[in-house]
């Protein structure tokens, strides 16, 4: 038995009434002792689906309830792998369970914006690694002699340092609990029903040859369903016209007031002014130039990061409003009250003369400088692909023993279907009426 769990005299086994997937079991003390640290928690206050509820109402759900509903469908996944006499020790399920529950941890406010804006080179998969080890730091205190440290194992699997390469497919690959738990999910709060993915049968056909997961041949149509579902839900949902105008509109908004907090610090700046209204966190991030090298697991710049979630991104966009500064001013409030950027579908990338032309056009508008007018607008370029021949392949495992690849396998789908990335190409702008 895992030294931690000697340490508990309390029973902490607890059921959670999840609306996708109903009551979820948290099996023993270190699940549990995982699911109250502060970064997890924080979990509850950044949406899942980011701002697609201003396309999907309903899409108001947590990273939180996609991190416990994708533990659930480890232990479910791990409980049909062991009747199929798959090796997995008790530890070993309660490391991918870890591993699962923690995997999306370093997601910031409104998922991928954060990147592209206030944190410079560093992506929430390194951020994510770096709060399971400061966790793991944490509960390792907890220990008698406060050397032991529980998560090794859900790292070491997590990073697919761990010997069984199937656990670490259960978290990350083109057929894991992580893309099954947020296709129902999502499909569930958004009430759009092309996601909905048959999860319960993927993971009772599921098997393990030569360490890697294999899909029994009589499952084949859920995976073909699970594909086309992925492929549905990406465009439907992830990158809907809407929402990821929205998205481009909140990436102009930080930049903006990114480069007015540059400016305050210089003093003899014409642009500085007033101190920006933000939380301590928010400030932290807009204030200085925070790169990767000052983030460790014991560092100020991932306790800051820890801190930050949508509500402060949202209380300082209300209060810009009222900024002196007629760019994050209109900015804000168009954000606000869902006046967000127009996307047209444009052929090509823009030329010189027509981002000189956009400028323009705004700064005449507006009153404001051409510089000033290259906050106005955006231009972006979505894809997605529904399957990768360079990534773990989706194995079908057939009576005889043979293992077939899905794009050989699939009599529906074909390699060129599949692996195929289509492209979209916008011009996100302002709106003057």
């Amino acid at each position: 038995m895992c030294v931690y769990w000697n340490v508990f005299m309390i029973n902490k086994r607890k059921i959670i009434n999840d609306p996708v997937f109903g009551f979820l079991s948290i099996p023993n003390e270190l699940v549990y002792d995982v699911l109250q640290h502060p970064y997890v928690q924080r979990l509850n206050r950044i949406r899942q689906l980011g701002l697609s509820y201003l396309v999907y109402p309903g899409a108001l759900h947590s990273r939180f309830g996609h991190s416990i509903g994708a533990m659930h469908l480890m232990h479910e996944a791990i409980t049909s792998l062991r009747l199929k006499e798959v090796d997995i020790t008790p530890e070993e399920e309660t490391s991918a369970m870890i591993a699962i529950l923690l995997h999306d941890i370093g997601h910031g406010p409104f998922s991928h914006v954060l990147e592209h804006t206030l944190v410079d080179g560093v992506t929430h998969e390194d951020i994510s690694l770096l709060m399971m080890q400061r966790i793991n730091d944490d509960l390792s205190q907890k220990t008698k002699n406060g050397t032991h440290k529980p998560l090794d194992m859900a790292i070491a699997i997590f990073k697919n340092e761990y010997h069984k390469h199937f656990l670490h497919q259960l978290i990350s690959s083109q057929l894991d609990v992580d893309r099954m738990d947020y296709l129902c999910r999502d499909s569930f709060f958004t009430g759009v029903q092309e996601g909905r993915v048959a999860s319960e049968r993927l993971l009772k056909m599921m098997d393990v040859r030569n360490d890697k997961l294999v899909v029994q041949v009589k499952g084949i149509y859920s995976v073909e369903k699970f594909l086309v579902a992925r492929r549905l839900m990406y465009w439907q949902v992830y990158l809907h016209k809407t929402s990821v105008a929205a998205e481009q509109h909140l990436i102009k908004i930080l930049s903006r007031a990114k480069e007015l907090a540059k400016a305050q610090c210089v003093k003899d700046s014409e642009q500085a002014g007033k101190e920006l209204f933000c939380s301590p966190a928010l400030r932290y991030f807009l204030y200085q130039q925070v790169t990767v090298d000052m983030f460790a697991p014991q560092s100020e710049a991932l306790d800051q990061y820890a801190l930050l979630d949508d509500n402060d991104v949202l209380s300082a966009i209300k209060a810009w409003i009222s900024s002196g500064d007629k760019v994050l001013s209109a900015l804000s409030s168009s954000f606000i009250n869902r006046r967000l950027f127009r996307g047209e579908l444009i052929d090509s990338p823009l030329t010189d003369e027509q981002k000189n032309a956009l400028n323009t056009m705004y700064a005449q508008a507006l009153g404001i400088s051409k510089d000033e007018a290259q906050y106005m607008w955006s231009e972006h370029v979505s894809t997605s692909n529904t399957y990768s021949e360079k990534a773990d392949s989706i194995d079908i495992l057939y009576s005889d023993g043979t293992v077939r690849d899905i794009a050989e396998a699939s009599e529906i789908l074909d390699l060129a279907a599949l692996t195929r990335k289509p492209t979209k190409r916008y011009l996100f702008r302002y709106r003057l009426e």
